[in-house]
């Protein structure tokens, strides 16, 4: 009898061990998924911050780009509209320097190095808007720079082409270029002076730095029937529009006076 009442408290202890095991198992179990669900709703929440964060970002450049396109160009009397959503739907403050990002939809060029500047945005969109892009064309750029204006062209035109003579600005624009998706866009480092003969003939040619002349390498090609925009001049410049017509005749417009960095030859560059 005593035998089987000590085998009964026995049982009993061990059931009640047992019992206590899984409750403590149960509670660890209900602890880590809590955790897992509290690291889970946090890193949802980083992410949503983040996306609002972007959204936000978004939401900032594209007010202040659309606040550009009102106030310095449509008030100038450019009405391309292609141009003007160009215009619009380009981060302008990715291509400049960050001591400058809070000037970047600012009414005037920026420094970008190396004696070289991004230019003030109503002559990026006038520049653009005398081309007449229809959407089809192939475009020859001199002077990449930070690549702003093959950034505006790329949406205008079919095949951009785009010289500059300052490595480490070539580079960078490249690279730039193909991280934000302007994929008929090809950059390289030479000569502007040259042109870009392996890929001639060219549509339209735009040169966004000024030469005391126009180099005769790039009338040569440009298309019959193309147009080429660039500033002429050492001290007094003119923006002009060269037309190549069918024969291959010149016709030569003069459109404003401007201010733009000389066109550098290669023993000048850096």
């Amino acid at each position: 009898m005593i035998k089987q009442f000590f085998h009964l408290i026995c049982n009993s202890i061990w059931n009640l061990c047992l019992l206590i095991i899984f409750c403590v198992f149960l509670l660890d179990c209900n602890s880590s998924s809590q955790s897992e669900i509290q690291t889970g709703t946090k890193q949802m929440k980083t992410r949503e911050k983040q996306h609002k964060k972007s959204q936000s970002g978004d939401e900032q450049w594209k007010n202040k780009a659309s606040k550009m396109v009102k106030n310095q160009i449509k008030i100038r009397g450019i009405r391309d509209e292609r141009v003007l959503d160009a215009m619009r739907n380009t981060p302008r403050h990715l291509f400049v320097p960050d001591a400058y990002q809070d000037r970047a939809y600012a009414d005037g060029p920026l420094p970008i190095g190396h004696g070289q500047t991004i230019s003030q945005p109503y002559i990026v969109a006038l520049m653009s808007s005398v081309l007449e892009l229809k959407g089809t064309e192939k475009v020859l750029e001199i002077g990449t720079g930070s690549g702003y204006q093959v950034a505006i062209l790329s949406q205008l035109a079919n095949e951009i082409y785009s010289i500059e003579i300052v490595k480490s600005l070539a580079t960078k624009a490249e690279k730039l270029l193909h991280e934000l998706g302007y994929d008929n866009v090809e950059v390289k480092h030479g000569n502007g002076y040259k042109g870009w003969p392996e890929k001639a003939k060219f549509d339209r040619i735009i040169v966004t730095a000024a030469p005391d002349e126009i180099p005769q390498a790039l009338l040569e090609q440009l298309k019959p029937g193309g147009k080429m925009v660039l500033p002429v001049g050492k001290y007094h410049q003119l923006l002009k529009v060269i037309e190549k017509t069918e024969p291959g005749k010149i016709k030569e417009n003069t459109v404003t006076g401007v201010r733009f960095v000389p066109m550098v030859h290669p023993d000048e560059k850096d």
